[in-house]
């Protein structure tokens, strides 16, 4: 998986352009859709993606962050509504009292930090497949998780691809694209264990 992430440059360049952003988008619907998409390294692919965009004259940027952002934006739905329809009514039937006194934390911690949790999810792996079923199951606000998504979708998808894209003739793009998801990961690190100790001390 190393190797293919490392690599993605040469396995997109020969793809013909149609296909090139249904697979780009496809890659990035599933891993924020599904939970079994959480292997997928949709930040290699989408910064990649820019690379090839910038070096090839058939692919059209606007049309690529048009597909990923759609991807992007439709998979975090997706993912919200299975929490919603499949995740909640399977905590509920459970009887055992840690997994209700879970889903009541969890409950809290989304109303309280849930609009800016979906937004940072976006740019930490594995975590950003598995916060919006979450969001779903302990029923997030609707219309604060779909802003949340609609600027976490902007942000991360057009973002890393736009990173791409014009690192290629700007080398400090690269390392501000890089410099920006060390600020969210660590900020997003800081205000769990925040969180945690406020919730030790209640």
């Amino acid at each position: 998986m190393i190797n293919f992430a490392a690599s993605f440059d040469d396995q997109l360049s020969p793809v013909a352009p149609f296909l090139f952003y249904v697979v780009v988008a496809g890659i990035v619907f599933i891993e924020t859709a599904f939970l079994v998409g959480f292997f997928l390294p949709g930040d290699s692919l989408l910064f990649s993606a820019g690379l090839v965009a910038a070096a090839r004259g058939d692919v059209n940027i606007v049309i690529l962050i048009f597909a990923v952002f759609l991807a992007a934006f439709i998979g975090d739905q997706v993912g919200y509504v299975l929490g919603r329809k499949i995740g909640r009514p399977y905590f509920q039937r459970r009887n055992s009292k840690r997994m209700q006194q879970m889903l009541v934390k969890s409950e809290r911690f989304y109303e309280r930090y849930g609009w800016w949790s979906v937004v940072i999810a976006r740019y930490i792996p594995w975590v950003r497949t598995f916060v919006p079923p979450i969001a779903g199951t302990v029923k997030m606000n609707y219309y604060k998780f779909l802003t949340a998504n609609a600027l976490g979708a902007f942000l991360w998808g057009v973002g890393i691809t736009m990173a791409g894209f014009y690192s290629g003739s700007i080398s400090w793009v690269k390392d501000i694209s890089y410099g920006l998801a060390f600020f969210f990961i660590s900020a997003s690190l800081i205000s769990a264990l925040l969180n945690y100790l406020r919730e030790k001390r209640d």
